[in-house]
């Protein structure tokens, strides 16, 4: 069923034709091949997807302070493709005159509706999950790949195990690697726990602060 949703999700986005797919099945490799062919610097923003943010609008006023820094010319501004949560950035980066890109997994084929209409190009991966590391391996997923692979320099607003496991990678990589410290949305990560069996959360900050808090002044990159 899962099969014939993403058929149906591509038929939409072929007829809305609002997105440049790049690919519906690529590899890493292939998704990066095609970032690279834009020649411009590759600014990736992480954070929260789906449980959003608790102050959307400091998120935005974090990203323009970042955004402001580089030249809409020579800076391809890439995230996740959807709209929601850290996807917000996208239509920020659009009034801001930069050119996009996304990189999704194939599954997210089936929910056209959630992706950004402000994502200039789409790179869709074959994968079997939404990201992070593959089951019982320390190798990230295709996806997580392609995002750690195609960056020139990483921007973590919040963010939760998957952004986690991609930031820990980009800085084996020796990528630079900015983190500003945000709160998920705290009804969302409320019901999430009720609805998991979870304990209540005792710091709405994601997993990825533990790990990248104190990275801020610490690791700033070149301006471009």
């Amino acid at each position: 069923m899962s099969r014939f949703r993403r058929s149906i999700g591509r038929i939409k986005l072929w007829f809305q034709g609002k997105h440049h797919i790049v690919g519906w099945h690529m590899t890493p490799e292939q998704a990066v091949a095609f970032i690279r062919t834009r020649g411009k610097m590759v600014l990736t923003f992480f954070g929260y997807s789906g449980m959003g943010y608790e102050d959307e609008g400091a998120m935005l006023k974090t990203a323009r302070d970042v955004l402001s820094q580089y030249r809409p010319e020579k800076t391809l501004v890439v995230g996740g493709a959807t709209e929601v949560g850290i996807g917000a950035v996208y239509r920020l980066a659009k009034s801001m005159r930069f050119e996009t890109a996304g990189i999704v997994t194939s599954q997210s084929a089936e929910k056209p509706e959630d992706l950004s209409i402000f994502v200039d190009h789409i790179c869709f991966i074959r994968d079997r999950q939404h990201g992070g590391k593959l089951p019982n391996s320390n190798e990230l997923s295709p996806t997580s790949r392609a995002m750690v692979d195609c960056s020139d320099i990483m921007v973590a607003i919040g963010g939760n195990d998957i952004s986690r496991e991609e930031l820990v990678e980009g800085k084996k990589q020796g990528k630079p690697v900015q983190y500003f410290a945000a709160d998920m949305n705290h009804e969302k990560a409320l019901h999430q726990a009720i609805k998991k069996g979870l304990p209540t959360p005792d710091s709405f900050k994601g997993t990825a602060h533990d790990t990248f808090s104190g990275i801020r002044k610490s690791d700033k990159s070149k301006r471009s």
